[in-house]
């Protein structure tokens, strides 16, 4: 498990974490998402050990990681802008990962040679593509048979067929293995089927952090048509995040369980009900809705 409590961290005096808190249990997959400039890559730079906060505590199973080999041995990162000494090859640094990681499982680096076809691990990696780059970081990352694995925009640059088969590899690696997998990214659509666990960033803090089917258990969308041209007063206790009409066909978002928000719309006497699944950009709009720009300006 990851921990983080109430990290703080300025550069010149502009707090790029203000008060930053999450966790991240172990063997999970955890989706860390937010707009550009939310703190995201500058959090993970302090769980890789790369920053040390100004204040709080950041700690791997209890035990710092800030200047601590052992917890940075178990840690595997891809950054969104990979770094490579001068000319060296996939071959090159998969020696030198060798030499870090204990846990290096050459054997593993051989397989997956069939899962990266097209990267020449002899060529230098500074002529590679930036999608081939990618392909060579996963490749030696997965080959460090990490116990902790940080992404930072893991997939930009690869085409769909090779986003599917490196994230079928990691989610391979999860079940098996019990990887934790932290991945930090403003698309919400590509996290939605692979994380169970979520965080959203705002202003260099974690603005909301649940797990995924917590998320989706606590907030309804509902799709109603009433007998009358209006619709009909809602009960006090109910408490709608946001309402819509097209025509006499409502639109609700409420919060609560699906059950019980039906049952008691059901007492209505609608013509027409229907529960329809939410999706986490939805999610994250309606429960954030009061949260100035952290939810607009996410990309999707």
């Amino acid at each position: 498990m990851i921990e983080v409590k109430n990290v703080v961290k300025s550069f010149d005096g502009f707090h790029a974490l203000d008060g930053l808190t999450m966790t991240v249990p172990k063997g999970a997959v955890y989706g860390l998402v937010g707009p550009n400039g939310a703190g995201k890559s500058t959090i993970l730079r302090h769980l890789t050990g790369a920053y040390r906060p100004d204040s709080g505590e950041i700690t791997l199973e209890g035990a710092p990681i800030y200047e601590n080999p052992a917890a940075k041995r178990r840690i595997a990162v891809i950054p969104d802008e990979v770094y490579w000494f001068g000319s060296a090859t996939t071959a090159d640094m998969m020696r030198f990962y060798r030499g870090i990681y204990p846990k290096f499982d050459t054997e593993r680096y051989r397989r997956l040679r069939e899962a990266f076809p097209e990267v020449d691990e002899r060529r230098p990696i500074r002529r590679l593509s930036k999608g081939m780059q990618k392909q060579s970081a996963f490749w030696l990352a997965l080959s460090c048979r990490p116990d902790y694995l940080l992404l930072d925009e893991p997939v930009d640059g690869l085409d769909p067929v090779m986003r599917r088969q490196v994230w079928s590899i990691l989610m391979n690696d999860v079940s098996e293995y019990g990887t934790t997998v932290l991945v930090s990214s403003h698309n919400l659509r590509e996290l939605e089927d692979v994380c169970d666990h979520v965080g959203l960033l705002s202003h260099g803090r974690v603005a909301l952090e649940r797990s995924l089917s917590e998320l989706q258990g606590g907030i309804v969308k509902l799709q109603i048509a009433f007998n009358s041209e209006k619709n009909p007063e809602l009960p006090e206790d109910i408490e709608v995040l946001h309402t819509s009409n097209l025509g006499r066909i409502y639109t609700y978002i409420v919060r609560g369980s699906a059950e019980k928000i039906q049952e008691r719309f059901a007492a209505l006497e609608p013509l027409f009900m229907e529960a329809l699944p939410l999706t986490l950009e939805e999610i994250f709009i309606y429960e954030m809705g009061g949260e100035d720009y952290a939810v607009r300006d996410i990309v999707l």
